[in-house]
């Protein structure tokens, strides 16, 4: 049974940055997708970021320009470089390996972005 750990978040001001990191201790990470969802208070949980296992990157409305998002294999890693935050960016962050076929996902706890103004 694997698992994943997100670190990297905290209290940063409108227009700083924060890099998000992620471990996961699962077997085969590079056949997974890695996926970045965020969750803000009274609101519904929505994807962000993704780099697929051919290292597509995909990006939400709401992020792109500002957030970049990477991977490393040889780490079992993933990373979310947040640049000009603002303060609609304020969430739980998980990174969530994602494999389709057949289908299996990792939650981790989550990393809490606070932005403030």
């Amino acid at each position: 049974q694997g698992h994943v750990v997100e670190s990297g978040g905290g209290l940063v001001q409108s227009g700083g940055s924060l890099r998000l990191s992620c471990v996961a201790s699962i077997d085969n990470f590079y056949a997974y997708d890695l996926e970045w969802y965020r969750q803000a208070t009274g609101k519904e949980r929505e994807l962000v970021a993704a780099v697929k296992k051919d290292f597509t990157k995909i990006y939400h409305n709401a992020v792109a320009g500002r957030f970049a998002a990477s991977r490393s294999n040889t780490e079992n890693a993933g990373y979310l470089q947040m640049d000009s935050l603002k303060p609609e960016d304020t969430a739980v962050y998980y990174c969530v390996p994602h494999r389709y076929t057949p289908p299996r996902e990792y939650w981790g706890r989550g990393t809490l972005v606070t932005v403030s103004q």
